[in-house]
Order: C-alpha cells, then structure tokens, then sequence
C-alpha cells in the first residue's frame, strides 16, 4: 500500500511538471502574417527557455509587433506582462532573437529600481536571445513549429554567428579583466548593445553546459537595490535568494567576472 502511494504521487508531481503552460498572446490586428503562425514560433522561442522553469508560473504574456523591442513596467488589465517588438514578416530568427531577450526579462524580475547593476540583466537577456537561437537551431532541424520549415534551422543558427562573431573580447583580455575596464561605463548605461553582448557571449558557455541553472534567475531581482549597491552585492544578494543547488552556478558567474562572493 505503501508503495502505492509514493507511486501515486510520483506520478501527480509528473503530470504537474508535464501540465505545465505558457500562455503567449499576440494581439489580433498589426501583423503582417498569419497570428496564430506567430504564436507557434513564439511558443517555439519560449519553450527553450521555459523547460527549465517546471515550478515557474506566470501571467499570459501580450505581444505586439511594433513599438520595440521592449517589456513594459505597465501591466495589462489582468495582470499579463506586455512585450513589443519590431519585427514582420516571415523573419522568424528575429521574432525568436528579440522575444527570447524580453521573455527574459520576464523571467528575471524586471523591475524599475535605480540599480546601477540592469546591465547585468540587460547581459542575461542578451545571453537568453543567442542560448534560444542556437537551441532552436538544433529543435527545427527535427520538430519545427510546422513540419515543412525543418530548412530554417540555418537561419537560426546563422542569426545566432552572427551576434557572436561581432562581440569578442579585445585581443588577450579575460572577461574579469575587460569588466575592470568597462564598469563605469555599464553602471551608467544599461542598455549598450555591444558591451551587453561581449559579456552575453563570455557566459555563453557556462548556460549551454547546464542549462538548468537557467532557473536561477527566478530569484535574481528579488531583493531590492538602490545607486548605491555594487555589483557584488548585488550578486551575493542572487546567490543569497536563490536555493542551494543554484549558488555554485552563481559563484561561477561571478568569478567569471573577476568577483569573489564571500
């Protein structure tokens, strides 16, 4: 009897892990293709990403395909998260590329606190765009969101070389070393592509060999941060939120750029 039960709960907490939704809405009018094709290939994006969060729930998510690409502090009428992007057509790698930065977002706790640390988030987003590329790259090659786009899987992993071939490190700098020399300026602008995304490329590695760990950052942005918090305290508060298995992960992150978390 007793094995039984345990049987039987095995069994629930799998079908609650299976049962496991994601409601992506993009608004009716404004595209220029077919909004329910829009719809699979941003389920398609989100669910590389959305594995990794089994015990995550959260709001629908509105999408429209103009204005941004931005998320926006403001929320719908019930709640739902609001993403805009700038895209159209049959741009599939730039749907996947700018929805998989703001769902992101999403994920990380977006906020609006005076931190002098959003780069980093800005970083992970960036990081989010070319993880998704790259792992639906591989995912169309077999299971597409239509059985005849198994071609664009190149457009994908193309899209994905391309941001990383024009973000490398200057010639014989470690990433520690290069964010000694771009602090400031990060701390002052959040949202430079080009450094975001040197950084995104550096930690690329680290996400792609356990991608897990993706779902630390439902703790990241948990704590509130003024001007004054520094980035490592800012790190050491993700590390303190977040559940043990996370926090080796997150020591990694931060010897990576050169912080020691005590």
């Amino acid at each position: 009897m007793r094995h039984l039960l345990a049987a039987l709960l095995l069994l629930a907490g799998q079908e609650k892990k299976a049962d496991h939704p994601l409601e992506i809405r993009p608004l009716e009018k404004g595209w220029d293709v077919d909004v329910e094709t829009v719809r699979q290939v941003l389920l398609a994006a989100a669910g590389e990403l959305w594995k990794h969060f089994p015990d995550r729930e959260l709001k629908p998510i509105i999408v429209e395909p103009t204005g941004g690409p931005v998320t926006l502090f403001a929320r719908g009428p019930k709640g739902e998260y609001q993403i805009k992007l700038a895209t159209g057509g049959t741009a599939w790698a730039q749907y996947t590329y700018q929805f998989a930065h703001e769902l992101c977002h999403v994920l990380c706790n977006y906020d609006d606190d005076p931190s002098r640390c959003k780069w980093f988030e800005e970083t992970l987003c960036e990081l989010a765009s070319l993880f998704v590329l790259r792992r639906s790259a591989e995912t169309w090659k077999e299971k597409p969101p239509y059985a005849n786009w198994k071609n664009y899987a190149g457009s994908l992993s193309g899209y994905a070389d391309a941001r990383i071939k024009e973000a490398p490190l200057p010639t014989g700098k470690t990433l520690a070393e290069w964010y000694k020399e771009n602090a400031d300026a990060l701390a002052k602008n959040a949202v430079d592509r080009g450094k975001n995304t040197i950084a995104a490329v550096q930690l690329l590695a680290l996400f792609e060999k356990t991608p897990a760990h993706w779902e630390a950052v439902t703790w990241l942005n948990t704590e509130k941060m003024t001007e004054a918090h520094t980035f490592t305290e800012y790190l050491r508060a993700w590390r303190s939120n977040s559940p043990e298995k996370h926090r080796a992960f997150i020591n990694d992150i931060a010897k990576a750029f050169g912080v020691e978390l005590k």
